[in-house]
């Protein structure tokens, strides 16, 4: 039987995984008997590549959600949020958004009881710089920190989210 050279720009381990034994035979692509051969005469190498599983081809819904993701990363304005959730006492989030009530019913899903509660929100012109300032001027205030979780209280996170959007520079009593 001739050897048919598979010559296409993908590593060869791949070609080596494709090949499969049946009731003690082995076959490689290019055999007629292989399981996959009709696909590979039609297709071509990398169409059995993917119907394997061996390698992805860019879906038209991934490559939309790269485009979303390529776009949500050139907004920068948006809100600074404060959120909090009565399963944890004494515990708030202060993330960004482009749409705070939007970010805030998107944790909803992962509740049982709806329960996260949107406290305060201020729009800035830079909401990553924004977040990231209210995150270094709550740290010192903040009995524990877990991420963009602060265990403080709620005034104190409001007042610090107001003092970064006023811009004072006035200290935050404990």
């Amino acid at each position: 039987m001739k050897h048919i050279s598979i010559k296409q720009p993908y590593p060869r381990f791949l070609e080596n995984k494709t090949r499969m034994t049946i009731e003690g035979k082995r076959y490689r692509l290019g055999n007629k008997s292989h399981p996959f051969n009709f696909l590979y005469e039609q297709r071509g190498i990398h169409a059995v590549l993917a119907a394997m599983g061996l390698i992805h081809f860019p879906t038209e819904v991934s490559r939309i959600n790269e485009r979303v993701k390529e776009l949500f990363d050139e907004v920068e304005d948006g809100y600074v949020y404060i959120i909090k959730n009565p399963a944890w006492k004494g515990w708030v989030k202060v993330g960004m958004a482009i749409d705070a009530f939007d970010r805030t019913n998107a944790f909803q899903t992962g509740s049982p009881f709806r329960d996260y509660i949107l406290v305060d929100k201020s729009y800035f012109e830079d909401r990553r710089a924004a977040e990231k300032l209210v995150h270094q001027q709550l740290q010192p205030l903040a009995k524990e920190r877990n991420g963009e979780w602060f265990r403080v209280t709620t005034n104190v996170a409001v007042k610090v989210l107001n003092e970064t959007y006023f811009g004072s520079n006035f200290d935050v009593a404990v």
